[in-house]
């Protein structure tokens, strides 16, 4: 690493963000989890509570640029979809 101030700066700055990006990207994974099980349990009313904090979660992820809006979405997307198939099929 070279030994300019502001490289040491950015090297600092960098551990920091990753460690954010760590832990926001493990929330959002958990609550991921959360909403399948309960998809696999048919448990609708909590899966479509959880569906909404996993929205914020991404919303906000997307916001400060630790997720691409498209991914998002399409992880979005794709929870909503087996929701909705517990209501179709019950």
């Amino acid at each position: 690493m070279a030994v300019h101030p502001s490289v040491i700066k950015r090297h600092h700055q960098s551990l920091k963000r990753r460690v954010r990006n760590q832990q926001v990207k493990s929330r959002i994974r958990t609550l991921i989890k959360k909403v399948k099980h309960l998809v696999d349990a048919k448990d609708r009313e909590n899966a479509s509570n959880h569906l909404r904090e996993v929205n914020e979660a991404l919303g906000k992820a997307v916001n400060k640029g630790i997720l691409k809006s498209n991914t998002a979405s399409r992880w979005l997307s794709r929870l909503s979809r087996s929701v909705n198939r517990i209501a179709s099929s019950s």
